[in-house]
């Protein structure tokens, strides 16, 4: 297997994915910056963003944008680029091409037409976020953003409760205590589940912070500092959580029929819950519904 520079010339027009630095400059891999050298074309989610990071490793070039909203019109030309013989380098605003931002459409296109495709591997908030977060899952799944509207958010929640897995989640500053709210309401056993809030990763305020879900929103509160940023979530699964916790189900049940002081009680006595614990999930169990 040829794994030297030689690996990424070839005859012929060719589509690099190229992921670039999610904050730190200096996280872009030697190969990134010689295929962007090398490129005929970049075509960047926000040129701007991108013009910055070609000027920082003295690359000549100026990019095209191609982003969410045009996406579909610039394959056209990109595909005729490629037809042309043109080595063509795709780059988001951070991270990895069509992993939460542009690219998919793209790349989709290229292969069906039957042009290469090269991965330029690197930077990526998910893997950056669960390399620290102490979760020790065999599974997770990436979620990417929820829904921005409260009630398809909380729907999503819904369908994702009964997951296993350790669940991954982007977030956006403004979102992120509403969406740390609707997860501890949405979610069985918040009281036990630990939530990692990774936040600016790689950037000069970066900051991880592990507590249980229920305690989330306060802390975010805590420090207005706390909501800045761009957040990687990393929510532990329903394996990791302990047996004794099934008082849930039995309280979920007894709210379908009964008022919400008397399933407190009850799945007290019959569980050995403490009432504090069952109290305050009870609470959060009918304000979501």
């Amino acid at each position: 297997m040829n794994n030297g520079p030689d690996r990424d010339r070839v005859d012929g027009g060719e589509l690099f994915v190229v992921a670039t630095p999610i904050g730190n400059l200096e996280d872009i891999s030697l190969r990134a910056i010689r295929v962007l050298k090398e490129a005929d074309v970049i075509a960047a989610e926000d040129t701007r963003v991108t013009a910055h990071l070609l000027a920082r490793y003295t690359i000549a070039q100026r990019p095209m944008a191609l982003h969410a909203h045009n996406e579909r019109a610039r394959t056209e030309q990109v595909l005729r680029l490629l037809a042309e013989n043109k080595r063509v380098a795709l780059v988001s605003d951070a991270g990895t091409p069509g992993i939460s931002d542009p690219g998919a459409i793209l790349v989709q296109a290229v292969r069906a037409a039957g042009f290469r495709v090269t991965p330029i591997p690197g930077p990526s908030a998910l893997v950056a976020a669960l390399s620290v977060s102490g979760i020790a899952a065999e599974r997770i799944l990436f979620c990417g953003f929820l829904p921005a509207r409260a009630s398809a958010r909380r729907n999503a929640i819904a369908d994702l409760n009964q997951r296993s897995e350790a669940l991954v989640f982007y977030e956006a500053p403004h979102r992120v205590i509403e969406c740390v709210e609707d997860l501890a309401a949405g979610v069985s056993h918040p009281e036990q589940r630990r939530l990692v809030i990774a936040r600016e990763i790689t950037k000069l305020y970066e900051s991880v912070h592990e507590c249980v879900l229920d305690a989330a929103a306060d802390w975010l509160r805590g420090d207005p500092d706390r909501q800045r940023g761009e957040f990687v979530l990393i929510l532990s699964g329903l394996d990791a959580v302990e047996e004794s916790a099934d008082w849930e189900k039995m309280l979920i049940t007894l709210l379908k029929d009964l008022p919400l002081a008397q399933a407190v009680r009850l799945t007290c006595a019959i569980s050995g819950a403490k009432r504090k614990q069952v109290y305050e999930r009870a609470l959060k169990l009918k304000a979501a519904q």
